[in-house]
């Protein structure tokens, strides 16, 4: 075979996203944010707590698919979820997000312009060769998603959270009030 510069080309491409995997690999074995939290468990108590798919957004970064809130045969009904009520960390219970909050970004998750005072952190996400900024739940440091500068007012966020990292607990009063609702 005589090599010629598309094939170059394809194996240093194959060579660059094989290295990508196997930084994946690496990067899915870690576990949730880094630091000290509230709510500490070991691995095996986690995955004896939360779903397959639920361990996997949690604790191993993983991602459902856009639309679908689904990853590993496991669907999150909340990017349709429209009652009033509070958004809370499937792992932990801790209040994330209220509804008031929520909106449609048109990206295929749940999307919040503001979370609830102290309920989420955040650290630099430099995985899959772009650097973002990981929200997390401040309670146990289970991954929540992304956090983008593209949101709606007041704050301009859109916090970009993965529905099956998520639990809804409805109010049975109605609306709460306190937030500002965007226009």
């Amino acid at each position: 075979m005589i090599p010629t510069r598309r094939r170059f080309l394809f194996a240093a491409g194959a060579l660059v996203m094989g290295g990508a995997g196997a930084g994946l690999v690496a990067t899915r074995q870690s576990s949730a944010a880094e630091g000290q939290f509230p709510v500490t468990l070991t691995e095996a108590e986690w995955r004896d707590r939360l779903s397959p798919a639920q361990f996997a957004v949690l604790r191993e970064h993983a991602t459902e698919r856009a639309f679908t809130n689904s990853l590993r045969g496991e669907r999150s009904p909340l990017l349709d979820e429209d009652r009033p009520g509070t958004y809370n960390c499937a792992g932990c219970g801790n209040a994330l997000y209220r509804s008031e909050t929520k909106y449609d970004s048109r990206t295929g998750w749940p999307s919040f312009w503001q979370e609830i005072d102290g309920a989420v952190g955040t650290q630099t996400d430099r995985r899959f060769f772009m650097v973002r900024t990981e929200a997390h739940c401040a309670n146990c440091g289970g991954h929540q998603g992304h956090i983008f500068e593209d949101g709606p007012e007041p704050t301009g966020l859109r916090h970009c959270i993965n529905g099956l990292a998520m639990t809804f607990t409805p109010d049975e009063t109605g609306i709460e009030e306190g937030f500002p609702v965007p226009a």
